[in-house]
């Protein structure tokens, strides 16, 4: 079974993966948009009313076992005495009004305990429940001023569409390279990932990416770069197709799972396409002809640990330099549109406006002088 596309004149078939019941699933049912920010660490709405409903009953307690303790002091023009249940209609009332007048202290001292306990009671009931009612019509606002905030600041982002096994990997990469939390924003149908992306700091918005309002509230054409990490083809072709229409400067890199969809990826305007199922049987090749030439690509692929592989400019000390007379162990150059091979003839010597990739010793931040940025990180 495939899906069919037309791009420049040209008909591509896309080849579905065989067995995929999460992605099916989530296509089945249409996902409501939203933007979610990551949410500070405080207590759920119905626990917050919880507790607020406890305290206002505390303190009606306390108010009806003030009136109940000093009851000889109270008359009531009905029968002229108080019970307990008088005693809880006047603490009642009180609280929540300035009462009827039906019943009202007489004493001295009950009326001295109106004055120093009842009347702060009834001011603490009233801020509870005005702090209640406040809070519940200001949290939209709020979080409306948060989101419109946010909307303003982001700039030269990365959006992150698929919050699966690649997206984690491809975040927890860019994260070790210095790249902010506040940087990223994730794109997934499913409302669970989106939540546990949040609680991670990621800001997330709930939708299908193959929409354009979708990435739109994504701010994906603001973006700087784009990663495509859907569990189907298909849908990472119409997401580049999407993405590329809105944003047609930043770098889109996706990854599918089926080699033969690569090249109509890229037609779909992605500048770089990783085939997770074909490079991951490589390395297991690999691993087996050459189990240290297997450690060694894996120590390459794990970033933050071991050997890294890092793009960086030209520094003018090596101006003029041959690639093997670098400090670091350069494998390619990067000339213009062009990447040039160590051993092609071309790429020495190098020019002051080339990009180097290097192999250098892992580290938090490559921050050497031959290495003033990290990975991906433009000049």
């Amino acid at each position: 079974m495939g899906l069919g596309s037309a791009v420049d004149g040209r008909v591509f078939h896309v080849k579905l993966p065989g067995h995929d019941a999460m992605a099916r699933r989530a296509d089945e049912h249409v996902v409501p948009t939203r933007v979610l920010l990551p949410r500070r660490v405080v207590d759920r709405p119905l626990r917050q009313v919880a507790k607020r409903l406890a305290m206002a009953l505390t303190v009606l307690a306390m108010t009806v076992f003030i009136v109940w303790a000093d009851r000889d002091g109270y008359h009531d023009n009905a029968d002229n005495k108080v019970d307990f249940l008088d005693a809880v209609y006047y603490a009642t009332v009180t609280l929540s009004t300035t009462g009827y007048g039906d019943i009202v202290p007489y004493s001295d001292p009950a009326r001295l305990v109106n004055v120093v306990l009842v009347t702060p009671l009834r001011v603490l009931f009233l801020i509870i429940l005005v702090g209640t009612t406040l809070e519940v019509l200001t949290e939209r606002t709020r979080e409306d001023f948060r989101l419109n905030r946010w909307r303003t600041n982001l700039r030269e982002h990365t959006v992150v569409v698929g919050f699966g096994t690649k997206g984690r990997s491809a975040i927890q990469t860019l994260c070790a390279t210095g790249l902010k939390k506040d940087q990223i924003v994730i794109v997934d149908p499913a409302g669970k990932v989106i939540e546990a992306a949040n609680a991670e700091g990621f800001v997330g918005v709930l939708g299908d990416a193959t929409r354009s309002d979708v990435l739109l509230r994504a701010e994906v054409q603001k973006a700087r770069q784009i990663i495509i990490a859907t569990q189907r083809d298909d849908t990472a072709v119409l997401v580049a197709l999407t993405a590329r229409q809105l944003n047609r400067g930043a770098k889109i890199v996706a990854a599918v799972r089926e080699e033969e969809n690569a090249p109509l990826l890229r037609q779909s305007g992605a500048d770089a396409v990783i085939t997770s199922a074909s490079a991951a049987g490589r390395l297991l090749g690999l691993s087996v002809l050459s189990p240290s030439a297997g450690t060694v690509m894996e120590d390459l692929i794990q970033q933050g640990s071991g050997l890294d592989l890092v793009e960086r400019p030209v520094i003018k000390a090596e101006v003029g330099k041959n690639v093997r007379e670098t400090d670091d162990l350069v494998v390619s150059v990067l000339r213009g549109h062009r990447l040039l091979g160590y051993d092609d003839p071309a790429a020495s010597p190098l020019q002051l406006t080339d990009r180097v990739i290097t192999i250098v010793r892992a580290s938090p931040l490559h921050t050497s002088p031959t290495n003033p940025q990290h990975p991906g990180q433009r000049p």
